[in-house]
């Protein structure tokens, strides 16, 4: 399992070089033959501005026969409907018709909008600040307008809720979606059947496949014959073939065989691909012999096949429950196995990600969980998620692994159902949750920790620390998501907890939950209940920890931003200013929270009226966080904004023009041209250039600028409406 250096157009850092192309699409089968008989013309089916589904033609209702717990109708959803989209892709980008090749893996929404935040880097070299919501709507919105030529695949979708609105379109875009049957194919997408081959293109592709020995063809004929035209069973049966020195002759031997005696055990004939991948399980065993293949099966049927970062396997965990409790055998065990399923086509390896991505048919995933014991459950589930644990980075970065880690999380807690919690609940789900938060995907963070809450709830107690965390993440969730008033009632909920384990209320446990249920109800507005409560966790603070505590200053700050939401601006001022000097005195002019601390007095002084005062403040503020962030952090680029506004209300208007355009080209930089804030900081320069009499140029920047606010906000948004009359005041509607 090695690594490769990225394909053609793929975007690093920084400006991406056209054509570009993000996610990681599966590699097309060797031996992979167009298939004009059976399946659709894609190509005529999806011009530009079209949108389609890829479905199996048919799928049997379950029944026996066809492995173990699996019915016919299961194996024949691998009708290779992934293969025909990726060589459709692949097609459209070596031909040089695309600009941008996106491929998603659509197994749940978490991964539907992290696929999207990484084409929007790859597209704009631009790095993630907002969550992933917003930035879906950013690219989404783009898509809909750019000129540029698009593909944008959704793999394996499993819910059409995933989709609800994240379906891309645009007029040079297509969108190709491929779904396991009808049930999860989006409302008004025209449906494209995949069916089986037909005898001529099912002996094509295995006399393609067997290219390099001619003599292994030898009975190639009848092996199709008896096979029938299942694209799974003749990619394993050809890797089989491939991978030794049988011919088609000798493996039609092995698969009557095996037929017979599946059907005698079960009193059914079995599909072709059930008895095929017996015969790979086999061939692999002679390949790594020592069990280890059937090891790694079983771990990787509980994990998300679509993508399993290759450290997940070769985790200290995974080592040691592949090689039999012999750790020391290291990983070479593994990757034995690995490469030994890879060889007779239970497995793809794909080196253009680093790790490299192990891919598994979810089908024949399905048909390995059926096979394992119940004990054995147990314990792969728990080997599963302590090697998710090892294998996480402990810095995250955007994209791959992460999003692969979270996938085959959510994938194992699925399957897991209640394994995971015996010992309370396992550490990698409290991780996944804290890298959705990481990755600000607001609304499956929220969705993640809710039912950590439940869970817990239901098989520790309410009470329970690890209920607690879930909580307490929960309620910052749904805070960072936007839901304050959700917040609010789960820190609320949090105090009341605190305060039932922890009698009175002068606990520093108690005194912390109550100062984060006063900065939810700032942020729901409810600042009066909010300065109430501050205030009594700032005076019982005082009397704990005492006045310059740490925690205590936290109390102090979080009560001015009350007092200044409620416009109570000297009590705001008063309480900035103490806090500020113990901040200096004790963490440092220079310390994250010293400069949010005299951010917020230069708020304070800004909306009491003390313009000069704020523009002194402003100015140390965005002097500290260029040295300390550097110049095009988001919180420097706010806070240059933040001082246009005061130089504009004291009449420098020279001096604002020159802080917002810099903070207008940080924030279409950051955030994109199309974010709330960008298109703010543009109606305000427009202002400035108003004041100085450069009326062509506010009357060119208001008209873009609302013509963007259109695409973004409603129509009578205040902002808009402001805009409108600033225009007809400078002689333009």
């Amino acid at each position: 399992m090695t690594s490769a250096a990225p394909p053609r157009g793929a975007a690093m850092s920084g400006t991406p070089s056209w054509p570009v192309r993000s996610g990681c699409v599966p590699r097309v089968a060797d031996g992979y033959t167009e298939r004009f008989e059976t399946v659709p013309d894609l190509a005529a089916a999806l011009p530009a501005g079209a949108a389609v589904a890829l479905i199996p033609d048919r799928v049997d209702d379950p029944g026996p026969g066809s492995g173990p717990g699996l019915g016919p109708g299961a194996w024949l959803r691998s009708s290779g409907k992934t293969q025909l989209a990726a060589a459709f892709a692949e097609s459209l980008w070596h031909s040089h018709e695309l600009d941008l090749l996106v491929w998603i893996q659509a197994t749940s929404r978490a991964a539907v909008l992290s696929g999207y935040a990484a084409a929007t880097a790859a597209a704009t070299g631009r790095e993630q600040v907002i969550s992933c919501e917003s930035v879906t709507a950013q690219f989404l919105g783009w898509l809909n307008e750019t000129s540029r030529r698009w593909l944008v695949v959704l793999d394996d979708l499993a819910d059409p809720a995933d989709l609800d609105g994240l379906s891309p379109s645009g007029p040079t875009g297509r969108v190709l979606v491929t779904c396991a049957d009808a049930t999860a194919v989006p409302r008004g997408l025209k449906v494209l059947p995949v069916g089986l081959f037909n005898s001529r293109e099912a002996l094509g592709y295995l006399m393609g496949r067997l290219s390099a020995n001619p003599g292994q063809r030898l009975g190639a004929i009848d092996l199709v014959g008896d096979m029938g035209m299942e694209p799974a069973a003749l990619a394993q049966a050809s890797a089989v073939i491939a991978s030794s020195t049988m011919s088609c002759l000798h493996y039609r031997d092995y698969f009557l065989g095996w037929r017979q005696r599946l059907a005698e055990s079960s009193g059914a004939s079995p599909s072709a691909s059930a008895v095929t991948w017996m015969i790979s399980f086999e061939r692999a065993n002679q390949l790594a012999p020592g069990g280890s293949v059937q090891a790694l099966l079983a771990l990787v049927a509980v994990l998300d096949g679509h993508g399993i970062p290759g450290t997940v396997l070769t985790a200290p965990a995974a080592v040691g429950y592949v090689a039999g409790g012999e750790a020391w055998a290291g990983d070479e065990t593994v990757r034995a196995a690995v490469a030994a399923l890879e060889r007779v086509g239970l497995a793809t390896i794909s080196p253009e990600t680093a790790p490299p991505t192990i891919r598994v048919s979810p089908v024949l995933q399905a048909a390995l969980r059926a096979a394992i014991p119940e004990g054995a459950l147990d314990q792969v589930t728990w080997v599963a998620a302590d090697s998710l644990l090892q294998a996480w980075p402990e810095t995250e970065q955007p994209g791959w692994p992460t999003s692969g880690l979270r996938s085959c999380t959510a994938t194992l807690r699925r399957i897991a159902g209640n394994r995971l919690w015996a010992d309370g609940c396992h550490p990698v789900l409290l991780r996944a949750g804290d890298s959705l938060d990481h990755a600000r995907l607001t609304g499956p963070a929220v969705d993640h920790w809710s039912d950590l809450v439940t869970t817990s709830g239901q098989l520790l107690s309410a009470g329970h620390p690890h209920t607690l965390l879930a909580g307490q993440r929960l309620a910052e969730a749904c805070l960072a998501a936007g839901l304050e008033d959700e917040a609010v009632d789960w820190f609320q909920r949090l105090v009341d907890a605190s305060q039932a384990m922890k009698p009175g209320s002068d606990h520093h446990e108690v005194i912390g939950a109550r100062v984060r249920l006063g900065h939810a109800l700032v942020a729901a507005r409810q600042v009066h209940r909010a300065i109430s409560i501050l205030d009594r966790a700032l005076g019982d603070s005082e009397k704990v920890l005492g006045t310059e505590h740490a925690d205590t200053i936290g109390a102090r700050d979080e009560l001015a931003a009350a007092y200044l939401a409620a416009g109570r601006f000297a009590d705001a001022i008063a309480l900035y200013r103490r806090a500020l000097a113990d901040r200096e005195r004790a963490q440092g002019s220079r310390h994250p929270q010293t400069m949010t601390t005299r951010k917020g007095l230069a708020d304070a002084y800004f909306a009491s009226g003390m313009a000069k005062e704020a523009v002194s403040a402003y100015k140390r503020v965005v002097a500290d966080r260029e040295r300390a962030l550097g110049p095009d952090h988001l919180d420097t680029v706010r806070a240059r904004y933040s001082l246009g506004a005061a130089y504009q209300r004291t009449g420098k208007a020279v001096a604002a023009e020159r802080v917002y355009e810099q903070a207008r080209i940080g924030f279409e930089r950051l955030l994109g041209p199309r974010h709330p804030d960008a298109l703010r900081s543009r109606a305000e320069l427009a202002r400035v250039y108003t004041q100085l009499g450069r009326y062509g140029d506010a009357r060119a920047l208001l008209r873009d600028t609302v013509d963007r606010l259109r695409r973004v906000l409603p129509h009578d948004d205040p902002l808009i409406i402001e805009l409108r009359e600033i225009l007809a005041d400078i002689g333009e509607e």
